[in-house]
């Protein structure tokens, strides 16, 4: 990764598995941010979760390359994987920045739940240092967060309502520190209900990416795991 002027996208989770949501966000942060490329980051352990509940990484990792193979632009990370003493986003922010290099500009990508939690998180303002927030949001979570609590404004410019605009923000002198509001979130679909459908032995091939399915199958992934 050089120096230079760059648009790069940053998506961490546990990608547990990885589905149809995911890909939508992708699909629409690339496009509308106009990026030149975007880093899916499988978390190792998050912090916050039981070492128990969540998949081996090597199958998160392996999903996660199949569901974005036709997507140029998308490269899935090792980079929290290799770090297993730095489970922290401010710490993968620090370290692809110094990658990337001062002129590149970096969106970190997160759900509006993350968000709200987002004061709590280790070293948040570090990571706003270094980086800009994609707040991928629904219209009915959105409007009880407004409802219930102020959304958190931490950056220099505050926050950027992108909901229902198409266009590409100007981003020229925002290298870091804006907070953008997307309405790029579909549906209620999560990787919990997932896992519970195919412990179920119900369908979920509208759900995932066609290629992550025959994965699951082939492996047994989920059956015996109670996360």
């Amino acid at each position: 990764m050089h120096s230079n002027s760059k648009r790069i996208g940053v998506y961490g989770g546990t990608f547990d598995p990885i589905h149809n949501a995911h890909i939508k966000v992708i699909h629409s942060v690339l496009k509308q941010f106009a990026l030149d490329e975007l880093l899916i980051v499988p978390s190792l352990q998050p912090p916050h979760k039981r070492p128990d509940a969540v998949l081996d990484s090597y199958h998160r990792y392996a999903m996660a390359v199949l569901a974005t193979a036709d997507l140029p632009q998308a490269l899935v990370s090792t980079m929290e994987l290799d770090e297993p003493s730095r489970p922290y986003t401010f710490e993968t922010i620090q370290r692809l920045r110094k990658l990337a290099g001062r002129e590149a500009s970096i969106f970190f990508i997160m759900g509006m739940d993350s968000y709200l939690e987002f004061p709590d998180w280790k070293n948040p303002g570090l990571i706003l240092l270094e980086s800009n927030l994609i707040v991928v949001t629904r219209g009915a979570e959105l409007s009880i967060a407004l409802q219930n609590r102020r959304l958190p404004a931490f950056s220099n410019t505050g926050v950027i309502d992108l909901r229902a605009d198409s266009s590409t923000p100007n981003l020229d002198n925002e290298r870091s520190g804006a907070v953008f509001l997307t309405d790029y979130g579909t549906g209620v679909l999560s990787s919990t209900e997932i896992r519970s459908r195919i412990r179920a032995a119900a369908g979920v091939d509208d759900l995932v990416p066609a290629q992550v399915v025959s994965y699951i199958k082939k492996y047994r992934l989920y059956i015996d795991k109670a996360s």
